[in-house]
C-alpha cells in the first residue's frame, strides 16, 4: 500500500463498480467547489491492472477522480493497493456501505456480483452485518423487470409490501402492467397502481386444514413468501380454486355431528337454517354446528340452536305480545340504541353462562341458596322453560334433582353436600338471562349479582360483540379502558380489540346489578299490598283467618330480607308483618 501522485485522466474506471446511481447535481455542485477549494482530502483508492496492464483501476472515489478532472487538477494523490482476488468486489462494497448507505438496487447488483463469484448468501451477510433474510429479499429484486429497475435506481422505491407483489409477478405481467403505468420523466412511479394491477389472490398454508395427501391431489404447489414475517409460516398459492376445493373436502370428511357445510353471504356472515339462533356462550350436546370458509379460505365454524318442535301452550301469544312492544319501543326511537338486538341477545347468553358457573362453584351460604330458590320460582319463566342444556323437559327436569334425595327404600336421606348439590343443580335449571321464552326477568340479575356472577363473565372485547356497540358506547368504553377514541368507528372499535386482548372487558349494559328505579318498582310491583302500607294490617273483618290471607302473609314472611325491604317500610309496619308472622 503506498501513496503516490497521478494524472487523474490516467485513472481507469472499475466497470464493476458498486454505486452506478448517478448522484444528484446540487451534490456534485458542492464536492466539486470543495475540490477547488481545498483539494481532494480523502485519496482515491486503485488497484493496478491484473490482466497485463500498466495502469490503475479505480476501487473507491470514481466521483471524486471525474470531479477532479472538471476541477481541472493536473494530479491527485492516490492510494495503491493490492488487487483482490474478486476484483475488490465486497472491499468495494463495504467501503460504500459505510461511507454512504446504497440504495437497493446498487445492494442487489453488489450481492448478485459477490454471489457470482462464489461468495454464498450466508458469507454475504456475515460480511455486510446483514441477515441472511435481508439478503434474499434484495435477491428478489433479480424478478423485478429491468425499466422498473432502472426507475428505482433514481431513488423512487416503491413500499416493501409493493415490492414483494411485484417480484411475485411474471415478466410478461410486470413489461404489460408498466407499459400502462410507465411515468413520464421526472415523475414518481405510481407503485400503488402496479402493485394492485400484479395483486394475484393468495391463499396462505397457515389457513390450510387440509394435509399435505389434498394438497398433492388437489395440485397445489406452495411458493415461499421471503418477504413475510419470520415466525409465521409463509407459504401460499395462487391457485384459488384449488385451494377452496381441498378445504371443502377436508370439512366434508371431519363434519362434526350434527354439523353441516353453510354459505356465506355477502358480509361473509354464514347463512344458517332459517328460525335458527346462534350460540354465543357454551354449547350444549343438542346445539348444532355450522362450518364454512371466510373470505381468507379459512375453515370457521359457529353454533346454532334450532326451536324446539314442541312448545308450551300460549308461549306463542305471550312471544307476539313482546315482540309487539319491542316493535313499538324501536318506532318511537330515532337515535341508535347504545346495544343493538344481538348485542342483547349475545349479553344474555353471557350472562346465564356467568351465572350457571357461579351457581355451580361460587361459594354460597346455606341461607343465601335458600333466598335464590324462592327467587328462581319467583321469576317470569316459571312455567318453567328453563335456559340450561340438556334434553329434559317438563317435570323430568327437576325430578331427576329430587331422586339424589331418596335411599334405595324410598325415603328421604341425604347429607348437607347433597342437598347443596341438589339446590344448586335446580337454580341452574331455573334461573336464566336468554332472551325471549326462558329469561327470569329481574330476579335473575339480582341472583347474579349476589353471588358474584360478574366475575365470570367472559371477555367481551372482541370484534363480534363490540360490532353491536353504537359510536357513545364504544366511546363511552374508551374512556373507561382509557383508549383514545379514533375518528372512524372501526378504528375505535379495533383499537379496542387490540387493547382489550390481554385484559377482560366487561361492558356496563352486560354487569348483574340492575338499576336501583328498575329493583324498586319490581319490589313494588311484586310485594302484596298489605306489605307496602296500602292498606290495613289489622283486618277487623276477620279476613286474616282466609287461606288467601294466610298464603300471602307466608310469602311475605319468606321474602321480607334484609337486602329486598322497599324503602317505604315504616318500624311500625315491620313490627306489624314480625306480629303476623308469629300468628301464623
Amino acid at each position: 500500500m503506498q501513496i503516490i501522485k497521478v494524472d487523474p485522466r490516467a485513472l481507469k474506471e472499475n466497470p464493476d463498480r458498486m454505486r452506478q446511481t448517478k448522484s444528484s447535481p446540487q451534490a456534485d455542485a458542492l464536492m466539486l467547489a470543495t475540490i477547488k477549494a481545498v483539494g481532494i482530502v480523502q485519496p482515491p483508492v486503485v488497484a493496478p491492472e491484473t490482466n497485463g496492464g500498466n495502469g490503475y483501476i479505480i476501487d473507491a472515489g470514481h466521483r471524486r477522480v471525474r470531479l477532479a478532472i472538471a476541477a481541472g487538477l493536473e494530479e491527485i494523490e492516490i492510494l495503491v493497493v493490492d488487487a483482490a482476488n474478486d476484483n475488490g468486489a465486497m472491499r468495494s462494497m463495504v467501503e460504500n456501505s459505510v461511507r454512504e448507505a446504497l440504495n437497493p438496487v446498487d445492494q442487489w447488483r453488489g450481492i448478485e456480483r459477490l454471489v457470482a463469484l462464489g461468495w454464498t448468501e450466508e458469507a454475504i451477510a456475515v460480511a455486510l452485518a446483514l441477515p441472511v433474510r435481508q439478503i434474499r429479499k434484495l435477491r428478489l429484486l433479480a424478478n423485478v423487470l429491468p425499466a422498473m429497475l432502472e426507475q428505482m435506481a433514481l431513488g423512487d422505491m416503491p413500499s416493501e409490501q409493493q415490492l414483494r407483489i411485484i417480484a411475485a409477478a411474471g415478466q410478461v405481467d410486470q413489461k404489460e402492467v408498466w407499459k400502462a403505468h410507465k411515468p413520464k420523466k421526472g415523475d414518481t412511479a405510481p407503485w400503488w397502481q402496479i402493485s394492485n394491477a400484479l395483486t394475484k389472490k393468495r391463499m396462505y398454508a397457515r389457513d390450510a386444514s387440509f394435509g399435505d395427501d389434498l394438497a398433492q391431489a388437489y395440485g397445489i404447489e406452495w411458493v415461499e413468501d421471503l418477504f413475510a414475517p419470520a415466525d409465521q409460516d409463509g407459504r401460499y398459492t395462487t391457485n384459488v380454486e384449488s385451494f377452496l376445493g381441498a378445504q371443502h373436502e377436508w370439512m366434508t370428511t371431519n363434519l362434526p355431528k350434527r354439523g353441516a357445510i353453510v354459505e356465506v353471504n355477502s358480509w361473509g356472515q354464514p347463512e344458517l337454517p332459517k328460525k335458527a339462533a346462534q350460540v354465543y356462550g357454551k354449547p350444549s350436546k343438542s346445539d348444532h354446528t355450522a362450518l364454512y370458509l371466510d373470505r381468507d379460505g379459512k375453515v370457521q365454524s359457529v353454533h346454532y340452536r334450532l326451536p324446539e318442535t314442541a312448545k308450551p301452550k300460549g308461549s306463542s301469544a305471550e312471544g307476539t305480545a313482546e315482540g309487539g312492544d319491542d316493535a313499538r319501543a324501536f318506532t318511537t326511537q330515532k337515535a341508535r340504541p347504545d346495544v343493538t338486538q344481538k348485542g342483547h341477545d349475545m349479553i344474555g347468553d353471557f350472562r346465564t353462562d356467568a351465572l350457571h358457573e357461579a351457581l355451580g362453584r361460587a361459594p354460597i351460604e346455606d341461607y343465601m341458596l335458600m333466598a335464590l330458590l324462592v327467587l328462581a320460582f319467583a321469576g317470569q319463566n316459571v312455567r318453567v322453560d328453563s335456559g340450561a342444556d340438556g334434553t329434559f323437559y317438563g317435570g323430568k327436569r327437576f325430578s331427576r334433582h329430587a331422586v339424589t334425595l331418596f335411599d334405595e327404600h324410598g325415603k328421604l336421606a341425604f347429607d348437607q353436600d347433597t342437598l347443596r348439590i341438589a339446590v344448586r343443580s335446580v337454580l341452574i335449571d331455573v334461573l336464566s338471562c336468554r332472551r325471549g321464552m326462558s329469561n327470569s326477568g329481574m330476579v335473575s340479575r339480582i341472583a347474579g349479582e349476589a353471588i358474584g356472577a360478574d366475575a365470570y363473565l367472559p371477555n367481551m372485547g372482541s370484534e363480534e360483540f363490540l360490532l353491536c356497540l353504537s359510536r357513545q358506547a364504544l366511546e363511552a368504553s374508551c374512556a373507561e379502558a382509557s383508549v383514545q377514541p379514533r375518528s372512524k368507528v372501526r378504528e375505535t372499535r379495533a383499537a379496542l380489540v387490540e387493547h382489550f386482548q390481554n385484559e377482560r372487558f366487561v361492558h356496563t349494559s352486560a354487569r348483574f346489578a340492575p338499576p336501583a328505579d328498575e329493583l324498586l318498582d319490581w319490589i313494588r310491583a311484586s310485594a302484596p299490598t298489605d306489605t307496602i302500607g296500602t292498606g290495613p294490617h289489622d283486618d277487623e273483618g276477620g279476613h286474616a283467618d282466609e287461606p288467601a290471607d294466610d298464603q300471602e302473609g307466608n310469602i311475605d314472611g319468606t321474602a321480607n330480607q334484609d337486602d329486598l325491604q322497599g324503602p317505604d317500610l315504616s318500624d311500625d309496619d315491620e313490627h306489624d308483618d314480625l306480629d303476623e308472622r308469629t300468628a301464623a
